[in-house]
């Protein structure tokens, strides 16, 4: 059975939650199938962490429903949040208690002890890396290795679904690889797994992904569909003083934004036309030596600039 073919262990509808005047979370449909990570990504304050934890029950949805494994959140919350392991935004674990103290918190709370405990135990501190360091405090851990206790506390119960909020924030680039080399491998046991994240190289590795905005999901699709729909709408400039270059190429009537990517500048485009014709000329009268200036193929980071750009001004009218 394919990923899209079989039944979604998440199935939510219509979730709408607010605080005060605030909507956090505005009529969102999150569905996700075995096999699938889900990437929620936007801006701060879009809604992505009031989203998840609607799904894991720690809110009730002011409208809408959730299910998880087919069980309603609202009434069978027992039998939809054992499917759960979540992973918090924030270390929330036990920083007095070593890794081995902290994952039998976690287990008894699920009902998990003796034998089956001690061989889930071993399996997951292999699992993740952390074999060998049973006894070390977790306040002492690094923030790599947190964030993976936190992983093996999540899994103890051996849920299938994961929601995972900025599970690598702050932790750096190379424990962030091996922190998605345990997810693919989760992945590839049929679990399903939403994660909010705000780098687009680990939006990159999800089978879909949704750009969140003052609490709505403004796109969704594969990262291929997605840039794909935004085929023809990004130059890249390589030119010195770059400063200066970023200011010419603001001033052409067809650039919306231009934003710095590495040692080049990302021009959004309405046509890509007019800036090719014009730009040489305009940067070249300003004593602008250019370098380089094509059409490229977007990025994810392109595009979801170029949407968060217009969600501001949709919000704003």
């Amino acid at each position: 059975m394919s990923i899209a073919t079989a039944a979604p262990l998440v199935d939510a509808r219509g979730l709408h939650r607010a605080f005060g005047e605030i909507r956090a979370v505005d009529g969102v449909d999150l569905v996700v199938r075995p096999g699938e990570a889900y990437g929620l990504v936007g801006p701060d304050g879009a809604g992505k962490t009031t989203t998840l934890r609607l799904v894991v029950g720690a809110l009730r949805p002011d409208r809408g429903e959730v299910h998880v494994g087919g069980f309603d959140m609202t009434k069978q919350p027992d039998e939809a949040r054992s499917g759960i392991g979540y992973l918090a935004q924030r270390f929330s674990l036990y920083g007095d208690l070593s890794v081995m103290e902290n994952l039998r918190f976690f287990a008894e709370v699920r009902g998990i002890r003796g034998a089956e405990f001690a061989k889930r135990a071993g399996d997951l501190l292999g699992f993740v890396g952390l074999a060998g360091f049973e006894d070390r405090r977790a306040e002492a851990l690094s923030g790599g290795m947190k964030q993976k206790l936190g992983l093996a506390c999540a899994l103890v119960h051996e849920p299938q679904v994961l929601l995972l909020d900025e599970p690598t924030g702050g932790v750096d680039p190379v424990t962030r690889q091996e922190f998605w080399k345990l997810l693919i491998r989760l992945l590839a046991d049929g679990r399903s797994i939403i994660v909010s994240t705000p780098y687009m190289d680990e939006a990159e590795r999800c089978t879909r992904v949704g750009f969140m905005h003052s609490g709505r999901i403004l796109v969704e699709g594969t990262p291929r569909q997605l840039t794909a729909g935004f085929a023809g709408h990004v130059l890249e400039l390589d030119a010195r003083p770059r400063a200066a270059a970023k200011v010419v190429a603001s001033q052409d009537p067809d650039v919306e934004d231009v934003m710095a990517f590495g040692d080049r500048l990302h021009l959004r485009v309405r046509d890509a036309a007019g800036p090719l014709e014009r730009l040489p000329k305009a940067l070249g009268a300003e004593g602008i030596h250019v370098e380089r200036l094509r059409a490229i193929s977007p990025t994810l980071e392109d595009l979801f600039i170029g949407l968060l750009a217009k969600g501001e001004e949709a919000y704003r009218g």
